[in-house]
């Protein structure tokens, strides 16, 4: 069920990275933070009710929680218009909660890959906190196209691998996977720092274009 839910956090993290790249409507991709978001309460407490003899998997499941509050509060917080801070510095809280899963990945559940999988998670919270907490808007860009890619790297792609049995070798995956996010997110830095994603131009004003009355506008596309 834990991959289940996995699947639709890539699905949500693209989707809120081409947000964030201004190709999605923030009120549209709202929506979908809240159904994710649900899903991602939803699942964790069965998986606790469910495993309550065996302590590794409430913890496995127990960071899930960190992800659907992620979701449910920027859902609210785009569909309500509301200012970002609060979601900002709620994403430092789980940048820093996704250090200590990345540890008990690596060293109580020995699960290398998602101990990687975690430092990935902890790195974008942490973006998302600098572009949301701090408004450093410079890094919009930069931090879209990593929501996106890890949308895809550290939880579809897994999920699929989970659920059709192809997760193995956990070793030999952390390894890729570290190479991967050091060489791509390391290159994209200097490619998007400070490039605001590009905007549709707005459409000229009735008194711009001399028409008085809004039944003779021309449609812009």
């Amino acid at each position: 069920m834990g991959a289940v839910g996995l699947l639709y956090v890539g699905a949500v993290l693209f989707l809120n990275g081409v947000m964030l790249l201004n190709k999605v409507d923030p009120r549209a991709a709202g929506i979908f933070n809240l159904f994710v978001g649900a899903l991602q309460v939803i699942v964790p407490t069965l998986l606790i009710v469910t495993n309550q003899a065996r302590p590794a998997a409430i913890l496995a499941a127990s960071g899930i929680y960190l992800f659907g509050f992620t979701y449910l509060y920027v859902g609210v917080n785009l569909l309500g218009n509301f200012d970002s801070t609060g979601v900002g510095y709620y994403s430092l809280f789980v940048a820093i909660t996704a250090l200590g899963y990345s540890f008990a990945n690596f060293r109580v559940l020995n699960d290398p890959a998602f101990g990687v999988i975690w430092l990935y998670w902890a790195y974008l919270w942490f973006l998302f906190f600098v572009l949301l907490g701090l408004k450093k808007e410079q890094i919009t860009r930069y931090t879209g196209w990593v929501t996106a890619i890890e949308g895809w790297v550290t939880a579809a792609i897994p999920a699929f691998l989970i659920l059709t049995g192809y997760w193995r070798n956990p070793q030999v995956l952390a390894v890729i996977l570290a190479v991967f996010g050091v060489v791509v997110f390391g290159g994209l830095w200097p490619l998007t720092r400070g490039r605001e994603p590009t905007q549709a131009a707005p459409a000229p004003s009735d008194e711009e274009l001399g028409v008085s009355d809004r039944r003779h506008r021309p449609r812009w596309t």
